[in-house]
């Protein structure tokens, strides 16, 4: 079916819908298209107030991103329940009619993305709402060195969760403004990356930053980055922002985050000649044992914490404190996940 047939049939499916009397509220009126993946055929849909749904259906556990809630757009996971079947989607709705021509051209972008990756439909939902959105973006300055570098630690370790868990982008609470780069429950990750050749010197941004989360734990991810260029031997920058993207359940979210962290993928031929290689890495537990200076330490020494903006660093240069071995790192890593289910 041509994009020019499939535009044509819901648009006729929307209008018979909105000729049907609601019989409640709560009701939607459903009409099932003939673009089928795993867990069914995906519908439209129009609702008791009059507005244009586009359905896809997914697994009952399956996660579903949010921040998309009007005043346009709205998507939810939604379960549906008739007479002889039970159904959870995801919900796209337009909650504006002026905008429904808009809506129908952007739904058959949607059938179209789920037709050709019928494996993964969120994921080709989401792919075309991150594309509609980059119609607006707008060009920023680029990354700096060692912003690229600490992003590239993070991408690093972000990439080992996504591994275990496609929706782990969720644990990635750094580009937020969170005080850990990760955080799982009660498990937190904070991400240093260095290119220099010399010494262990994580530079710390505030009180809070090695401070474990309450009745938690604490990491230190530490990473020895060699630039290399494009021709050396290592990972491009825009590679592992790829891999996290191809590994993610959600492209738009984790954009998002990209986003917030400096990172628009049009940009990204600003980046392809940017090349790092792992030299060093160590992950540290953040305990009693470790040197950091924060607000519990302060007020438990008899300090009053009356200080803004402490920015300090630390020397991981020696043998002590004794770093993670692999198994532990692997624990970690685990257990942040687990947490987060």
């Amino acid at each position: 079916m041509s994009d020019d047939e499939l535009h044509g049939l819901v648009e006729r499916l929307w209008s018979e819908l909105e000729a049907e009397q609601p019989t409640g509220d709560r009701r939607l009126r459903v009409a099932e298209l003939p673009v089928v993946v795993e867990s069914g055929p995906l519908a439209v849909a129009v609702d008791h107030d009059g507005h244009r749904h586009v359905l896809v259906p997914i697994h009952t556990h399956r996660k579903v991103r949010s921040g998309l809630d009007g005043p346009v757009l709205r998507l939810r996971k939604l379960p549906l329940e008739d007479a002889e079947t039970y159904q959870t989607y995801v919900d796209l709705a337009c909650l504006r009619d002026d905008l429904d021509d808009l809506f129908t051209e952007l739904c058959v972008d949607v059938l179209d993305a789920v037709r050709e990756s019928p494996e993964n439909p969120v994921k080709a939902l989401y792919r075309v709402i991150d594309r509609w959105k980059a119609l607006f973006l707008t060009q920023s300055a680029p990354l700096g060195p060692e912003e690229l570098a600490g992003l590239f630690g993070e991408l690093t370790v972000l990439n080992r969760l996504l591994t275990k868990d496609p929706s782990a982008h969720r644990l990635w609470r750094g580009p937020e403004g969170h005080c850990h780069d990760f955080l799982g429950g009660s498990t937190a990750v904070e991400v240093k990356a260095s290119t220099s050749s010399e010494g262990r010197r994580p530079r710390i941004h505030g009180l809070d930053q090695l401070e474990p989360p309450e009745n938690g734990s604490l990491r230190l991810a530490w990473f020895r980055l060699q630039r290399t260029g494009a021709n050396g031997v290592g990972t491009a920058f825009t590679e592992v922002v790829e891999e996290a993207l191809r590994l993610c359940d959600d492209e738009t979210a984790l954009l998002d985050l990209l986003a917030r962290a400096g990172y628009h993928r049009p940009d990204a031929e600003r980046y392809r000649d940017v090349t790092f290689a792992v030299a060093e890495e160590r992950w540290y537990g953040v305990d009693g044992g470790f040197p950091a200076l924060t607000g519990r330490t302060l007020i438990a020494a008899g300090v009053p914490v009356s200080v803004l903006d402490v920015e300090y660093t630390i020397d991981l240069s020696g043998e002590v404190p004794n770093p993670l071995t692999a198994d532990q790192i692997a624990l970690t890593i685990d257990h942040m996940i687990q947490e987060s289910e």
